[in-house]
């Protein structure tokens, strides 16, 4: 039988931090290790492994599996001749860091934009909702200018979307040096007093 001091060290270390981490996503410590399992793992494993791996009951194993594939992290394959289920995570990063925007945007960022939309529909009925109205429309249109770059960045191939996350500080150069040339950013300080 398999257990956790099986995994070498350095995986250990992955798996646990992973579990610690978890609760900071939005997700328990249990499923953050399954997947950290999983993720590490050469070979797709079936739940009994899982569970004798990471020393977890198997229904607490089943329930992280079933909360991992509504996300979208694992998937499922089967071996011929072999009834168990067998899981694994996508070999790509790129695809992972997607899947995960992807569901994170469905399920925090949608309800917020609706919202914030039928919420600049209303009349405000006084100053105070004037104002806060105001504010909402300042959340919402930058909410809704890093959703629609976001789904530029998407489009784009792992290996461009990678250049250009490598280009950060040079971006950041560039759009000082132009506002230092045509007073941009005066402009902006004059606008915002």
């Amino acid at each position: 039988m398999a257990t956790s001091s099986d995994l070498p060290p350095l995986n250990r270390q992955f798996v646990a931090h992973f579990g610690e981490m978890g609760s900071k996503w939005g997700i328990n410590r249990t499923v953050g290790q399954i997947y950290a399992l999983i993720f590490l793992s050469e070979r797709a494993l079936n739940a009994d492994e899982i569970a004798e791996l990471l020393e977890f009951s198997r229904s607490n194993v089943s329930m992280g599996l079933k909360e991992l594939q509504a996300w979208r992290l694992v998937h499922l394959r089967h071996h011929p001749g072999d009834r168990r289920e067998y899981f694994e995570a996508p070999s790509d990063v790129w695809e992972i860091f997607r899947v995960l925007a992807e569901e994170r945007r469905r399920r925090e960022i949608e309800p917020t934009l609706s919202m914030l939309r039928n919420a600049l529909l209303e009349s405000p009925t006084s100053d105070a909702e004037r104002h806060a109205q105001e504010r909402m429309r300042e959340m919402h249109d930058l909410i809704d200018r890093l959703m629609k770059w976001f789904d530029d960045v998407q489009r784009l191939a792992p290996e461009t979307a990678m250049k250009l996350m490598g280009m950060g500080a040079t971006v950041t150069k560039v759009l000082t040096l132009k506002d230092r040339i045509t007073g941009g950013a005066a402009s902006k300080k004059k606008a915002a007093e």
